[in-house]
C-alpha cells in the first residue's frame, strides 16, 4: 500500500506524483538501497545535529512531541521527522521548529527523485533521504527523528553512532505482522519478541537505548541486541524509574530523582512517553535540557489525532468529539483506559489489511453505538466485520448526523488516515 500525499501547490504536486509512481519494494528488506541515495547526496545522514531516535509500536509519535517540546522549551531549535502526515505531507519535515516550505520542499525532492532514478527506492526512502538533506543544511541544536516501520530496515536507520544523542524504544504491540512477523531465519518466532527483536536493530555503539519495560521475551530480544550493539541499555526498571499520580510524574535514575507535572496531552498512557522522552535526555551528555524546560515541554507538547478533541464546527456542532488514528490492539486499549465508566458513540473506518477487533474489543464496555465509514481513497472493512449492530454512513458527516442528541462523546478512529481527513474537513490542520 502506498502512503497517498496531495499538496495544493502544483510543483510539490509534481513531485508527490513522482512519489506515488514509485513501486512498492514488496518483500525487498535490507538498508542498501537508502545507503545507495544517501551516497549520492553526500551522506547528509552523516551532518546532522545530535539526533534522538525513537522506535516502537504505538507512543513514538508522542515521544517524538514531548522530546521536540522539552527541547525547545530550553531554547533550542530542533529538526523533528515524523510519519505519516495527516492532512499535508509537510508535516513530515519540520525544520528549526517550522513545517518545510512548499518551494523548498518541491525543490528537495525534485533533488532526491533525480539522483535515485535508476535505485527504484520507495516512498518512504525518498522522503527521508530528502528530510536528512534538509536537516543538514540547516544548523539545529537537535534532531529528533521517529522511525517509520520496524527499525532494523527502517530507511531512518542508516544513522551512525556519530550523529545520535539517544534512541529510544516506546510501548510494544503487535502492528504491520506482515511486514514485521514474515518468516526469517535466526529471529524470534514468538510474536512479541521478533518485534522487539526488530525494534531494537536501532541500537548503536556507544550510544544510550532507553525503553519501558516489557514481557519477558520482548526484554530478552532488547537486552541481546543491546550487548551485540554494545549499546548503552536504559531500561524503565533497571536504569531508570517512573511513576505518575493524579497531581504529577514522579522520575528517578543514577542522576537523581525529579518531580514533574503530568503531560498536558490526555490520556494516562501519555504518562509512559513522556517518561521515555525525559529518559533519553537524562541518558545523554550532547544536548542539555534543564528540568524548567522539561517541565514546560509536558505542558506544551501537542500531538495531532491522537486523543485530540475536536473543538465546535459546523460538522461536529456542540458535540464532545475526539479523534485518534489508532488503529491496533494496544490503541484500543489505550481508548478503552480514557473510557473507562463513560458511554461512547464510535464512528470507525479501518484499512482492510488491519485487525477489525483491534479497537472493538478493548472498547466493548464502552461502545453506545458504532458507525462504520470508508476510509477514502484506501481499501476499507464493511461495517458487519465490527458487529451484527454496527451501521454505516458514507462520511464522518452522516455518521454523525445519524447520532442521537444524547450528550455521549464521540470517538472517530481507526485510522491515521480518517482522522487526517477529519482534520482538514474541521479545519484543524496541523502547522
Amino acid at each position: 500500500m502506498k502512503d497517498f500525499a496531495r499538496s495544493d501547490d502544483p510543483a510539490v504536486q509534481a513531485q508527490l506524483d513522482r512519489l506515488a509512481a514509485l513501486s512498492v519494494p514488496d518483500g525487498r528488506l535490507g538498508l542498501e538501497t537508502i545507503r545507495a541515495l544517501c551516497a549520492r547526496l553526500g551522506d547528509p545522514q552523516d551532518r546532522l545535529p545530535p539526533v534522538f531516535h525513537v522506535a516502537g509500536t504505538n507512543g513514538k509519535g508522542s515521544t517524538c512531541a514531548f522530546l521536540r517540546a522539552m527541547l525547545e522549551a530550553d531554547g533550542k531549535r530542533v529538526h523533528v521527522a515524523t510519519s505519516p502526515h495527516l492532512v499535508r505531507y509537510n508535516e513530515r519535515i519540520r525544520i528549526a521548529g517550522k513545517l518545510i516550505e512548499d518551494a523548498q520542499l518541491a525543490a528537495l525532492l525534485a533533488e532526491v527523485l533525480d539522483a535515485g532514478d535508476d535505485l527504484n527506492p520507495s516512498f518512504f526512502e525518498v522522503t527521508i533521504a530528502a528530510t536528512f538533506l534538509a536537516f543538514a543544511r540547516t544548523p539545529a541544536d537537535a534532531c529528533v527523528i521517529e522511525v517509520g516501520l520496524g527499525g532494523r530496515f527502517d530507511a531512518t536507520n542508516v544513522l551512525g553512532p556519530q550523529v545520535l544523542a539517544a534512541c529510544g524504544i516506546a510501548a510494544l504491540g503487535l502492528d504491520h505482522e506482515r511486514f514485521l512477523l514474515a518468516p526469517e531465519p535466526d529471529v524470534p518466532s514468538q510474536p512479541l519478541a521478533r518485534i522487539a527483536f526488530e525494534k531494537a536493530g536501532i541500537a548503536k555503539p556507544g550510544v544510550p537505548l532507553a525503553t519501558l519495560s516489557y514481557p519477558e521475551g520482548a526484554t530478552l530480544e532488547i537486552e541481546r541486541a543491546a550487548l551485540a550493539r554494545e549499546a548503552l541499555l536504559a531500561m524503565r526498571g533497571q536504569g531508570w524509574h517512573a511513576s505518575s499520580t493524579e497531581t504529577g510524574l514522579h522520575y528517578a535514575d543514577e542522576h537523581g530523582e525529579i518531580a514533574l507535572p503530568l503531560p498536558a496531552l490526555p490520556g494516562a498512557h501519555q504518562a509512559e512517553n513522556a517518561a521515555l522522552a525525559i529518559a533519553m535526555l537524562r541518558h545523554q551528555d550532547r544536548v542539555s535540557v534543564s528540568r524548567d524546560a522539561m517541565a514546560r515541554g509536558l505542558r506544551t507538547a501537542t500531538w495531532p489525532a491522537r486523543l485530540q478533541r475536536l473543538p465546535a464546527s459546523p460538522m461536529t456542532g456542540a458535540r464532545e468529539v475526539w479523534v485518534d488514528g489508532g488503529h491496533n490492539p494496544s490503541a484500543g486499549e489505550a481508548l478503552a483506559r480514557h473510557f473507562t465508566g463513560r458511554r461512547v458513540h464510535l464512528i470507525l473506518g479501518m484499512l482492510a489489511n488491519k485487525d477489525p477487533r483491534a479497537l472493538v474489543d478493548p472498547l466493548q464496555g464502552s461502545i453506545a453505538s458504532i458507525v462504520a465509514v470508508p476510509v477514502p481513497g484506501h481499501e476499507h472493512h464493511a461495517p458487519e466485520v465490527f458487529g451484527p449492530d454496527a451501521r454505516a454512513a458514507e462520511t464522518v458527516g452522516e455518521a454523525l448526523d445519524a447520532l442521537p442528541e444524547d450528550g455521549l462523546p464521540v470517538l472517530i478512529a481507526g485510522s491515521l488516515y480518517l482522522a487526517g481527513e477529519v482534520l482538514r474537513l474541521t479545519d484543524e490542520i496541523p502547522g
